[in-house]
């Protein structure tokens, strides 16, 4: 039977998508990428922001068309979206057959299976559930680097935020489960390991009483085949002492890290619900850059939060002037329904957000291409991820780029590499975020 996968959102629901995959192949089902072979459309969604809310439900529409047509025998909706509104989707959507909540993916061949049956409408929304981690997953990202989700759910309740809400609280999953799943990854070809969670510096606080990301990291890296192993989504207050340690000694971790800091205004970062200031998240970058002094720091911010004075965005400029940060995205606050944010008063029109925005975004483009600049001439080592069509050359990436949200370099050669492969390359140009480089033989 053909069925059809549509994966919207975040590399964590992006697990998700792959266990589920992993799962409907071993049970026989065809994996097909044109909606109108499919017998079976699975679409799991995403709902952390408006835009995000938005591409789910227009897709479930589109998808449930092809239900109207007669073609199409079961439609299940999965992920963020169908756990929050599981009602909603059975009532506006009724071409629906099963609804699978963020924390049950593990039975989507029940859920599958109960859509085909025609029994009515399934919902599975188990918030608090830890999904098996121990089956074979179908990587989806080229095979040479692949996501390793080692904790669901989030602690933190920023108040802007309603992962908590969809995701449940904060759960670790054990280390002995994820090396299991990593040695998995290795042995098909994946070379580059990248770990996620809502927030992932504090793993295994729940589970051994103590933060423990550098025990997990120490257990990872002695796994062969693995190059590189990468950490995002680490809460600037949560780094601690023995997490460097780990970093600076172990020559797999990547030195990079995704610190997402949202603001630096007191006040703003109060009414956030976060749990740094200003001078505490100076002192954390500061320290890491002490400590590891080629680290590549990333990290996200938040515009038009909720009564932002043009004094608190001037200020946020000038933070990230001073501080340079190697990567940086920025997003508009998005006001979303059952957070306390998003009932504050000084909502800020959506014109002010999106120029503050781009103010921001110019200045990091001046930054981040002088910091390209600075490459030209040096030696990097890069792991290859695929040919430029038609030309002589190759794209890859460096430790300082995570794949989908940084830059890559362009390698010209008459030599033939392959994908997931690593190699020496001198940089020779920089063409704005991206560099240019020729392989050293």
């Amino acid at each position: 039977m053909n069925l059809l996968f549509i994966s919207l959102g975040c590399d964590k629901n992006l697990v998700d998508s792959e266990v589920m995959l992993g799962l409907l192949d071993a049970k026989g089902y065809r994996i097909v990428d044109d909606e109108t072979e499919a017998d079976v459309i699975v679409v799991n969604t995403c709902c952390f922001i408006h835009d995000a809310k938005e591409e789910s439900i227009q897709t479930i529409l589109e998808m449930a068309e092809y239900k109207k047509e007669g073609r199409l025998k079961a439609l299940v909706v999965t992920g963020c979206l169908a756990q929050r509104y599981q009602q909603e989707i059975f009532e506006e959507i009724p071409e629906v057959d099963a609804i699978l909540g963020t924390t049950s993916y593990d039975r989507i061949v029940e859920a599958v299976e109960e859509a085909l049956g025609g029994n009515g409408q399934m919902r599975i929304a188990d918030i608090d559930a830890l999904p098996s981690a121990d089956e074979k997953r179908m990587v989806t990202t080229g095979g040479h680097y692949a996501y390793l989700k080692i904790a669901e759910g989030c602690d933190k309740h920023c108040t802007y935020c309603i992962i908590p809400k969809i995701r449940g609280s904060f759960r670790s999953v054990p280390i002995e489960r994820l090396v299991r799943e990593a040695a998995r990854l290795a042995g098909q070809g994946v070379k580059e390991l990248i770990l996620v969670a809502q927030e992932t510096t504090m793993y295994g606080k729940d589970l051994y009483g103590e933060k423990s990301l550098h025990k997990l990291l120490r257990e990872l890296c002695r796994i062969g085949g693995l190059r590189w192993i990468r950490i995002l989504y680490c809460y600037p207050e949560e780094i601690y002492d023995e997490l460097i340690q780990v970093i600076q000694e172990e020559k797999k971790i990547c030195h990079y890290l995704d610190l997402p800091i949202q603001h630096v205004n007191d006040e703003i970062l109060r009414r956030m619900g976060r749990r740094t200031t200003r001078r505490q998240l100076e002192s954390i970058v500061g320290k890491l850059r002490q400590e590891i002094p080629d680290i590549t720091l990333r990290t996200t911010l938040i515009t038009g939060f909720p009564g932002e004075t043009k004094e608190q965005h001037e200020e946020l400029m000038e933070f990230v002037d001073e501080m340079e940060f190697d990567r940086l995205g920025v997003f508009t606050y998005s006001p979303e329904e059952d957070t306390k944010a998003a009932d504050m008063p000084d909502q800020i029109p959506e014109d002010t957000k999106e120029e503050r925005r781009e103010e921001l975004m110019e200045l990091q483009q001046e930054i981040a291409f002088d910091q390209a600049e600075a490459m030209i001439g040096r030696e990097v080592l890069v792991m290859v991820e695929g040919k430029v069509v038609d030309e002589d050359a190759y794209v890859g990436r460096t430790y300082r780029d995570a794949p989908n949200v940084d830059g890559l370099i362009f390698i010209h050669t008459q030599e033939e590499l392959v994908s997931g492969d690593f190699a020496r390359v001198k940089v020779t140009g920089a063409l704005e975020y991206d560099l240019i480089g020729e392989l050293i033989s």
